[in-house]
């Protein structure tokens, strides 16, 4: 799938603004299943607003077969209008954009955008498995924090080992959690993880 046919109807976004003007906006790129409405980008979102920033919500709804043909540059030049026009007319400072599972495929082209070039970046259960992604948290030099389960499909040491050397990434490995970032059959305790999480990207947002 080359980046022209992908269909633009697919990509849906909503702009959550501040009452007041924000100089700050995070952008949150869901996964192909685990939407923005999902918990953990919920609160995440939550947490971004009560610090005073606007938040891009970007949904898409690509089919089994889409997914398996779409490449990380495809999903970047499909969401780029829709942040575009997010920031038209604004004067945003400060980007953070945080990005769940095939989200993370888009990261690696995004953080190149001269509007981005400063941004900070949240990879949650991000696709390892994909050499460019990888390659982009080992390298890259936007700070970034990343947080995936040790009984994630795409989970290996190895690639962890990989990334460990970027002096810019902080990297959380999460005990049982899979892809969900959720402990499987334990919801109480899949909660009590949730409050983690968003605790540690609070921490990394204000540092």
């Amino acid at each position: 799938m080359t980046a022209n046919k992908v269909n633009h109807a697919k990509i849906s976004s909503r702009l959550i603004e501040q009452k007041e003007t924000a100089d700050s906006l995070a952008i949150i790129l869901p996964g192909a299943g685990y939407t923005a409405q999902a918990p953990l980008l919920h609160f995440c979102t939550g947490l971004f607003y009560s610090k005073g920033f606007d938040v891009l919500h970007l949904n898409y709804t690509f089919n089994r077969e889409e997914q398996m043909a779409l490449s990380g540059e495809d999903l970047a030049e499909a969401i780029r209008p829709a942040i575009e026009d997010a920031l038209k007319n604004k004067g945003y400072d400060h980007f953070y954009i945080a990005a769940k599972s095939i989200g993370t495929m888009a990261l690696p082209y995004l953080l190149k955008d001269q509007s981005f070039l400063d941004a900070k970046a949240v990879w949650l259960t991000p696709l390892l498995q994909k050499e460019f992604v990888l390659t982009s948290m080992a390298a890259g030099s936007h700070k970034g924090l990343c947080i995936i389960g040790d009984q994630d499909p795409f989970f290996t040491w190895e690639r962890i080992e990989r990334i460990k050397g970027n002096p810019n990434l902080s990297i959380k490995v999460v005990e049982g959690g899979d892809h969900s970032l959720e402990l499987s059959g334990d919801p109480i305790q899949s909660i009590d993880l949730l409050k983690n999480i968003i605790s540690d990207i609070q921490h990394f947002q204000s540092f």
